[in-house]
Formats: structure tokens, sequence, C-alpha cells
């Protein structure tokens, strides 16, 4: 080849990225499918604007019905701070509200408004196909359950 026009180079040979030294580490692998798993939620959710935190709420205080803040927010593992933001955010949307329970005067009982009665019943037929979509791709409910009884035996360690 002359000057003007030298000749082709040769592609380097493509090296092979290793990332088996951290996705055969357990916590890793639970964070990546959590991470996929929330993103999904997301977008099954989008057109009602609601993240895993705000639904997980939702279906407690519907399920127990003024509790308190604090207890919710246990349940949850969320922060004080970060439960008031996400509460005043519902509460804003008129999903929930909150309630002077007559014997504490300083703790406030959560209660789904009306229209977080009628919007929660939305909710949770999305979560069950969400959760219908996960179980198929697990390879069914005995596989569910298995993954269920594996994440519970990491959980019982706290």
């Amino acid at each position: 080849m002359d000057e003007q026009h030298p000749a082709p180079r040769a592609k380097p040979a493509r090296r092979r990225f290793h990332t088996d030294v951290v996705t055969d580490i357990v916590g890793y692998r639970l964070r990546r499918a959590q991470i996929q798993v929330f993103q999904q939620f997301i977008a099954r959710f989008a057109t009602h604007d609601l993240r895993p935190a705000d639904y997980s709420t939702l279906a407690l205080i519907e399920a127990n019905p003024g509790s308190k803040q604090i207890e919710i927010a246990r349940a949850l593992g969320i922060k004080r701070a970060n439960f008031v933001a996400l509460i005043n955010g519902l509460e804003s949307r008129g999903l929930v509200e909150r309630r002077q329970p007559a014997n504490d005067r300083r703790s406030q009982a959560l209660y789904l408004t009306p229209h977080g009665i009628e919007q929660i019943a939305v909710f949770n037929k999305v979560q069950a196909d969400f959760e219908a979509h996960c179980i198929e791709r697990l390879g069914g409910p005995a596989a569910r359950d298995q993954l269920m009884e594996l994440l519970g035996r990491l959980l019982d360690e706290e």
C-alpha cells in the first residue's frame, strides 16, 4: 500500500471481560435482581406514578388501618425522616390520611382515604399481574416458594 492508502489495521483481539468475580457473590446477584425487578415494577406502575415503597406502604395501611407511622416504617425498614416524606407525598395525592389516636396524642395513625381505597384496588391488580409475571419467570409457584424460603434464611439472621 502507498502512503495515501495505508494498509488497514487488524482489529485487536477482543479480550474476555471477567465478571464471575462478582456474579458469583450472593449479595451482588440479589442486588442486580432487585434492581431489575424494581425497574420492571416502576415501568408497570408508570401510569400511576407509584414507586415500590409507595405501593408497600399503601398495602400495609390497607391491611392494618390505624397503624402508627412508626409501625409501617419499621416493617418496611424505612428511616423515620424518609417515611414522613413518603407519607407526605401519599397524603398530598389524597391516598392516605393521618389521624391522631384518642389514646396517644404523640403519634399519628394512618388510614387510606376513600380515594386511596379505590386506588389500592387498581394497584393490587397491577401488582398481582406483575407477581404472576415474576413467578412465571422463576419457573412456577414451587420455584417462587423455594426462592422465598431461601431469602427468608438470609432475613432470619437480622
